[in-house]
């Protein structure tokens, strides 16, 4: 603390004695109950962005305290002009504040009292402020759009406050379990329009600068601080309307307002959809989505004002992909759902974040597959998420779904996949093995008793075990709250193994953690209460989801053995968890591989359900890369994708084969992977009918996704005519007179033809492209170019490409900046340019991404899944430990990148050889 007295003794700023509170939390003597914002923002010169305000906070003394702390960042707070008064008490105008210090640490604002403030006392603390409105993507900040006919840049205003961000706007009791209500008034010129959380109150002239106004805005429910929001803009709107009279907007851009149609319609939907899933009626009168141009959240669910970046709210279906569309609704269905699970009920700390993000995940894919039945969602929702986290929670180094958080960086760190997919994946095993009806009036109950209010993962097993005893799906003897805690109070998810004795008819089954770092002992490695589903080859039973028995735990965390009874003979395969109904790998003995490889390898190979031929793959894909099974074994099972024509399964075959070709493409051995992967593609790619846009319909999404899938991997790998057939789309496109308002490649291949075109193409045919990025008007398109010229193969192209990138001013917005600066990394020639671009400039990297640090985190995985040599292994360690200082938010990210380096070089070390002599016999 010695330092921070020293820097705040030369800013002039008195320290007070005794101010020695150096815990990242708040204390918790005081609690706000209304927050009175009033904001004046300049947008008109573009040297000089500013804004400045006063917060009137009403508090609550629950302690008696001599000093009041509040959080403040980047802001200039002074001091001559803080008053404190007592509410209900003497009148009195006097400053009640004898002096401040501040903690930059925490970013807290320690203001300390004349007298100790009495608990049951209220308080006025009025805060004057002012900031640059800067351009970093989190507080309250700038963005701009050019005005195509004027030709002219266009300024806005905006907010983004979650995690932690809104102390960047005005000073605040900035975290989640300090809900109060909020009165925004905006002042600004008048040609702007005032959105925030809540309708407008009124609006009137600024009493001194000419052409500004005043809008004050309706007071708000109650809720936490990073749910406010505000901005200022020139924009034009969708409105809709909803049987219930709740007014819903769709706001953008005034050249893309055309690209809003399909999220004004299909928003109000959604919000009808969840009225009824939950019970409760949205409780707000109004709700604005709006496009932000410059945007790195993706889509935040602020209450009544729900932002979006343009690539995940805009919609053009002359210019995007059915994908596009299906992105748009699962996002904006994930955001809508969050209007009631964690807004109007919010986690007490983010120790429980997946309780807001993980249901959002999943009942969104409950809304979509509802209100789009035809593209059939659900399951490659849930498909996609379980692949996701059996890779990311197969690390040493990953983390539990409720994670413990003890310092405020940790809390960006914990928006990743195990918070969201892991998050839904264990919520869509509790709905499946509780039912239908337990499930719903659980959280009808949850919500309505903590409507207002702040809770805890424990709160909704309470509700949801209390309906299911009522409802009878669940034992009295079984409770949510234990065996859910073995799911998100531990990291990890465990395999299954199971040993039948083909004799007697039974097997033994015993659990695991399921881990891919060999080095590391799984012995006692956690114990999950598992809901076995099963089926055999007789039955076929694959519907039945619901568990016919359990895996259980002893109070100190052990296995109970398992024994199942009754079983098939053993010409009879089994199969273990139904459609993946719950987050678990299975292994089998050698006997049920062999018959469940006769069935996959045979006509009747789709007697087995979709999701479980896709599960297989996953399975035995892991278990040869770990060496619990041969890859003998594991290329007989991929080897039937020859007959295979459904999308679940090839989804899992390439999510797998991914990471083998990131290493294998180094190495002299590839062309038996090349040739293998090859003749594993060729069927499938023409019975697809190779890249010829012969499927487009919403009814035929999934065929739509699996063509675009097969056709990516056919044009890498030079299957049948790819390659010459995206060529010719190319050229036909270069050739047109007017080439940004007629493009003949198909929309479901442009990421494939444009990739394939700048690979196999000239600088001209990059240039070209980076024009047409560069005079697009929609969002999505403007990202598939950006991935795209990512493509290249000339290592000056790829260099310039890097430099463009991290320029800061040029046409590449900071937060496409990630995804570029992937595309590189992931092709042949970008990875060694991107590895050696990163460690020579991290230092500028940093500052460049600063104080949004968690970018910096999606810069590492790409280079780190294609190292896989100890030297390369010793050198990226090397410069991470080297860049502790400028990497020092994204630790988490270091420790598993660390590992997946240190995975991939067991790999080589243990499996190179073995996979080539496997791979040599299939050529």
């Amino acid at each position: 603390m010695k330092c921070v007295f020293l820097i705040l003794a030369a800013l002039g700023l008195s320290v007070a004695e005794g101010s020695t509170y150096d815990h990242f939390r708040l204390p918790t003597a005081l609690r706000p109950q209304r927050y009175d914002v009033r904001l004046l923002t300049q947008l008109e010169n573009p040297d000089d962005f500013r804004f400045n305000g006063t917060v009137k906070i009403q508090i609550e003394v629950l302690q008696n305290t001599h000093n009041i702390t509040v959080h403040s960042k980047d802001l200039t707070i002074d001091d001559t002009d803080v008053t404190l008064s007592q509410i209900g008490g003497e009148a009195t105008t006097e400053n009640c504040i004898t002096s401040t210090a501040v903690n930059p640490t925490h970013d807290f604002y320690i203001l300390n009292t004349c007298k100790e403030l009495l608990a049951g006392q209220v308080y006025e603390l009025s805060l004057p402020f002012s900031a640059k409105l800067q351009d970093q993507l989190a507080g309250y900040y700038r963005s701009s759009y050019v005005d195509t006919v004027a030709n002219e840049t266009r300024w806005i205003s905006v907010t983004q406050f979650e995690p932690a961000s809104a102390r960047l706007a005005f000073p605040c009791f900035d975290e989640p379990g300090y809900k109060a209500s909020f009165a925004i008034t905006l002042g600004y010129h008048k040609k702007y329009t005032g959105l925030s959380n809540m309708p407008v109150k009124e609006t009137r002239p600024h009493e001194s600068i000419p052409d500004y106004v005043w809008t004050a805005f309706e007071e708000s429910l109650p809720m936490s601080t990073y749910l406010v929001a505000y901005s200022l803009n020139d924009f034009s709107h969708k409105p809709s309307t909803l049987p219930n009279g709740t007014l819903f907007r769709t706001w953008a851009r005034p050249n893309a307002i055309d690209q809003c149609g399909y999220a004004a319609e299909f928003g109000p939907k959604v919000l009808n959809y969840y009225e009824e899933l939950f019970g409760i009626k949205f409780p707000l009168p109004k709700v604005d989505q709006i496009a932000v141009p410059d945007f790195n959240a993706g889509a935040m669910e602020n209450w009544g004002l729900v932002t979006f970046a343009e690539n995940a709210l805009l919609y053009s279906p002359e210019y995007s992909a059915l994908e596009a569309k299906q992105a748009t609704a699962n996002i904006v269905a994930h955001e809508l759902a969050h209007q009631w699970f964690g807004n109007l009920v919010t986690m007490k700390w983010w120790t429980d974040l997946w309780l807001n993000e993980g249901f959002a995940t999943y009942v969104a894919s409950l809304c979509v597959e509802d209100i789009h039945p035809e593209w059939r969602t659900l399951q490659l929702e849930s498909m996609s998420n379980l692949l996701t986290i059996f890779r990311k929670d197969s690390l040493e180094s990953s983390h539990p779904i409720s994670r413990p958080i003890e310092m405020t960086s940790q809390i960006s760190e914990s928006f990743d996949e195990i918070s969201y997919q892991k998050g839904s994946s264990v919520i869509r095993m509790m709905h499946l093995f509780l039912g239908e009806e337990a499930f719903r009036t659980g959280l009808k109950s949850y919500l309505e008793k903590y409507t207002y209010k702040n809770a805890e993962q424990d709160n909704l097993w309470e509700s949801l075990t209390q309906a299911a005893h009522k409802i009878g799906s669940l034992p009295k003897d079984y409770d949510i709250k234990t065996i859910m805690d073995s799911w998100t109070l531990q990291t990890g998810y465990p395999v299954i193994n199971v040993t039948r004795d083909y004799t007697s008819r039974t097997a033994n089954l015993s659990q695991e953690r399921y881990l891919l770092n060999s080095d590391v002992s799984r012995a006692h490695k956690g114990c999950w209460w598992v809901p076995l589903s099963y089926t055999s080859q007789e039955e076929k039973d694959f519907n039945n989801t619901a568990p016919k028995e359990w895996m259980q735990c002893t109070e100190t965390g052990v296995s109970h053995p398992k024994t199942i009874q009754d079983l098939p003979g053993p010409d009879q395969w089994v199969i273990f968890n139904n459609q993946l109904s719950a987050p678990y790998k299975v292994n089998y003995d050698a006997q049920n591989w062999k018959l469940l490889i006769e069935t996959l390898n045979s006509e009747d190979y789709q007697s087995i359900h979709v999701v479980n031929r896709a599960q297989l793959i996953d399975d035995v894909m892991y278990f040869a890369w770990t060496g619990e099974q041969n890859y003998e074994i594991a290329l007989q099972v991929i080897s039937y994708l020859e007959r295979e024509r459904e999308l679940l399964p090839w989804k899992s075959a390439f999510d797998n084969l991914k990471f083998v070709n990131g290493i294998l493409r180094q190495s002299s051995n590839f062309k038996f992977f090349k040739s293998f992967t090859r003749r594993l593609i060729t069927p499938i790619y023409e019975h697809l009918n190779g890249i010829n846009d012969t499927v487009a319909s919403e009814q035929q999404q999934d065929k739509t996704i699996l063509k675009a899938m097969v056709a990516d991997w056919a044009c890498l790998f030079e299957v049948s005519d790819c390659v010459t057939h995206a060529l010719s789309y190319y050229r036909s496109w270069r050739s047109e007179a007017n080439p940004d308002e007629v493009n003949p490649v198909p929309l479901g291949f442009r990421d494939v033809v444009y990739c394939t075109a700048i690979k196999h193409g000239s600088v001209e045919d990059w240039d070209f492209l980076w024009t047409r990025y560069q005079k697009a008007n929609v969002a999505t398109e403007k990202q598939i170019i950006l991935d795209s010229l990512g493509c290249s193969q000339e290592v000056w192209v790829q260099q310039r490409y890097l430099e463009r990138n991290f320029d800061g001013m040029g046409d590449i917005r900071k937060q496409d900046s990630t995804s570029v600066f992937q595309a590189i990394a992931t092709s042949e020639v970008g990875f060694l340019l991107a590895k050696k671009y990163l460690m020579d400039n991290v230092d500028s990297i940093s500052k460049f991404y600063h104080p949004q640090s968690e970018s910096l985190s999606e810069l590492l995985p790409p280079l780190c899944e294609q190292i896989f040599t100890r030297r390369d292994y010793d050198e990226f360690m090397n410069f991470l430990a080297s860049s502790k200082e400028q990497l020092k938010d994204i630790e988490q990210t270091i420790s598993q990148s660390l590992e997946t380096m240190l995975i991939n070089v067991q790999w080589k070390e243990r499996n190179y050889e073995r996979f080539t002599r496997a791979i040599k016999k299939y050529v």
